[in-house]
C-alpha cells in the first residue's frame, strides 16, 4: 500500500497549492518534449508524486541540470528529479537514487585507449556535458587527464568531433547512438560511474524529504519503476538497489 503523506510534508511539497516538479530536460532518457507536454518516467512519477498530495502538478523545465540545481534556493520548485551529486547536496535534500543510469567513454577510430584505466592520464582531453552529474564526478576523480566542457550532451559531442578530442564522456544509452554514426569509434568497456537518479527537494523541507525517501523506497520495491521503463522502452538503465 502507498504510504500515507503526512500533512507536514504535503505543506511543504505544495507551498503554493500546486506541485512544482523541476525537469532536467537534457536527460532524454527520462523526459522528452512533445507538442502535448512533457512525457517520460519523471513526468509519471511526478504526476504520482501530485496525486497523492492530491495537488495539481506544474511542469518546470530547465535545459541542463547545473540550472535546476541553481533554482534550488530560489523557491523556484518543490520537487525535482535530477542526479544526486554531493555538490548539489548543499542545496538540495536528495532520496536515495531510484534509477542508475552507466556512464563511460567513446574513444575515436585509432585510439589505443583499450580501457577505462587508460583515459586518465596526461594529455588526455575529455569532452563533457558542462555540470552534468558526471561531470560533477569526473571533476573530483580525475587526477591526469583535462575536462573540456560544453553546454548540453549535443554540444560535447560536437565538441568531442570538432577538436579532435581523445574521448568523450557520458550517458552509455545516448554514446550508443553516438558510435552508430562515427566509423571506427569504441565505447570502453564498462563503467567509471553511474549516475544515481533521485529525488530531491530544497534543503530546509525536512518533512518533504522524509517523505521523498520513502516514496522513492515504495516506488522501487512495488515495480512502478520497472513498469516505467518497460512503458517508455528506456534502453541502458536499471532500477537503483534498495537504500541500505
Amino acid at each position: 500500500m502507498p504510504q500515507a503523506m503526512p500533512q507536514a510534508a504535503r505543506a511543504e511539497l505544495g507551498p503554493t497549492g500546486r506541485l512544482r516538479a523541476a525537469l532536467n530536460l537534457a536527460n532524454f532518457l527520462l523526459v522528452t518534449r512533445t507538442p502535448a507536454g512533457p512525457r517520460g518516467i519523471v513526468v509519471d512519477l511526478a504526476e504520482e508524486l501530485a496525486k497523492r498530495a492530491q495537488l495539481p502538478v506544474e511542469f518546470i523545465g530547465y535545459e541542463r541540470p547545473g540550472d535546476v540545481a541553481d533554482a534550488a534556493s530560489k523557491d523556484a520548485w518543490d520537487v525535482a528529479f535530477i542526479g544526486a551529486e554531493p555538490a548539489r547536496a548543499n542545496e538540495i535534500a536528495f532520496s536515495a537514487a531510484y534509477l542508475e543510469i552507466e556512464v563511460t567513454y567513446l574513444v575515436p577510430a585509432g585510439s589505443t585507449m583499450r580501457a577505462l584505466g587508460d583515459v586518465d592520464r596526461p594529455g588526455v582531453r575529455i569532452a563533457v556535458s558542462a555540470r552534468s552529474a558526471y561531470d560533477l564526478y569526473l571533476s573530483r576523480t580525475l587526477k591526469h587527464a583535462e575536462l573540456v566542457r560544453a553546454e548540453g550532451i549535443d554540444a560535447s559531442c560536437e565538441l568531442f568531433l570538432s577538436r579532435k578530442l581523445e574521448a568523450l564522456a557520458g550517458l552509455r544509452p545516448r554514446l550508443l547512438q553516438d558510435v552508430a554514426r562515427l566509423p571506427g569509434a569504441r565505447i570502453l568497456d564498462g563503467r567509471f560511474t553511474s549516475v544515481q537518479q533521485a529525488i530531491g527537494t530544497p534543503k530546509r523541507r525536512a518533512a518533504a524529504a522524509a517523505y521523498l525517501r520513502a516514496f522513492s523506497e515504495e516506488i522501487k520495491a512495488s515495480g512502478l519503476v520497472a513498469e516505467l521503463i518497460a512503458r517508455h522502452g528506456v534502453r541502458g538503465v536499471n532500477v537503483a538497489p534498495p537504500a541500505q
